[in-house]
């Protein structure tokens, strides 16, 4: 099968569709990424499959959301295959008009509640234009998948289609468990955008002057980020790392953080890569009280939830020393990360593809 996939990103940074591509590859399907770059972009001609990338003027607001897709379209409409593959809103339209025009099978990657990310929750005429999309098409969608059960039952009320989830789970690692001393590096690994919580984090470290906060990761709030830690000398940036680095950086931890604000859809029912990935490192973590993270973190007992009602930075501050202070407390909660790192990971999740992707 020759299957095409489209991502409005870079692809770099893409840990899920990677594996997904990847494992597609590996079992015979003929794979072609298509995605835009970028000025700082880095290569992509170590992947084992074909990876395009367009070229556009612009690059954000609505003119770059139209520029994208007419060009997707395009460039589809020119090239064979036998399955499109939509990852996320962005990418869906142009994908199911071609999947229309040349009778070709469409499947839907959603990564995420779209509507209801917090870039469109405050801009209603923007988020109008999306739902009329995704209402649109969602209805006609025949093979469709998401990240967590929560998104997925949303989606199958909505527009009364099923939607399967396949979960975006880290490859299985060995990890090591290092012995750390003081000063103890707490992580925050993912997108630097409004609402992850980096901020409290940030302010955490005033009461944890023998720890050392290390920000992995790069987004529109960047610039705020930095400004707000500058006379916290135990705060480091990091910036983007590439994936195939990542697991040996996060191991070096002793905890994680995944502290996302509860603001829309999205967020609420958000189940973070970073949780996964601090379990695949053997690291625990600290996570909001939101259904999705509450759940893994309660279910594997792999650290502890903050409250919203607790979230303030002395209380954070005071629940790190509990799990990090406290030998059989994290012992306990690293062993349970072990255990569930064999469960929770892509060599047992990427089986449900066969039946998207059947050979």
């Amino acid at each position: 099968m020759r299957i095409t996939f489209s991502v409005i990103n870079d692809y770099v940074g893409d840990q899920r569709i990677q594996r997904i591509a990847g494992y597609l590859h590996d079992i015979g399907h003929e794979v072609e990424i298509v995605c835009r770059v970028l000025p700082d972009s880095l290569p992509v001609n170590h992947f084992p499959y074909k990876v395009t990338r367009l070229h556009l003027f612009f690059r954000k607001g609505k003119f770059f959301y139209l520029a994208f897709t007419i060009r997707l379209f395009f460039y589809l409409w020119f090239q064979k295959m036998d399955i499109l593959v939509a990852n996320d809103l962005d990418t869906l339209l142009p994908n199911f008009l071609i999947s229309r025009l040349k009778k070709k099978k469409l499947v839907y990657d959603s990564h995420e509640y779209f509507t209801q990310v917090p870039e469109l929750i405050h801009r209603p005429a923007t988020q109008k234009v999306w739902l009329w999309i995704e209402q649109f098409i969602f209805p006609k969608l025949k093979h469709a998948y998401t990240v967590n059960g929560s998104i997925s039952n949303i989606y199958e009320n909505l527009y009364q289609v099923p939607v399967k989830v396949v979960r975006n789970l880290p490859t299985r690692k060995v990890s090591d468990s290092p012995t750390l001393s003081p000063p103890y590096l707490l992580l925050y690994q993912g997108a630097l955008n409004v609402g992850r919580g980096i901020e409290l984090m940030i302010d955490t470290m005033a009461f944890l002057p023998d720890y050392e906060l290390l920000i992995i990761g790069k987004g529109d709030v960047e610039n705020a980020l930095r400004e707000r830690a500058k006379d916290q000398k135990n705060v480091r940036f990091q910036g983007f790392i590439p994936p195939a680095s990542l697991h040996s950086l996060t191991q070096s931890a002793k905890l994680g953080f995944s502290l996302e604000e509860d603001l829309g859809g999205n967020y609420h029912y958000a189940s973070p890569n970073k949780l996964y990935d601090y379990i695949q490192a053997h690291i625990p973590c600290i996570a909001s009280d939101l259904p999705e993270m509450r759940s893994l973190v309660t279910t594997f007992d792999t650290g502890e939830i903050l409250p919203f009602a607790e979230r303030s930075a002395e209380n954070l501050a005071k629940k790190v020393r509990t799990i990090c202070e406290n030998v059989e407390k994290y012992a306990h909660f690293q062993a349970n990360c072990a255990k569930a790192a064999s469960v929770l990971c892509w060599e047992n999740e990427r089986e449900k593809l066969k039946a998207f992707y059947s050979l």
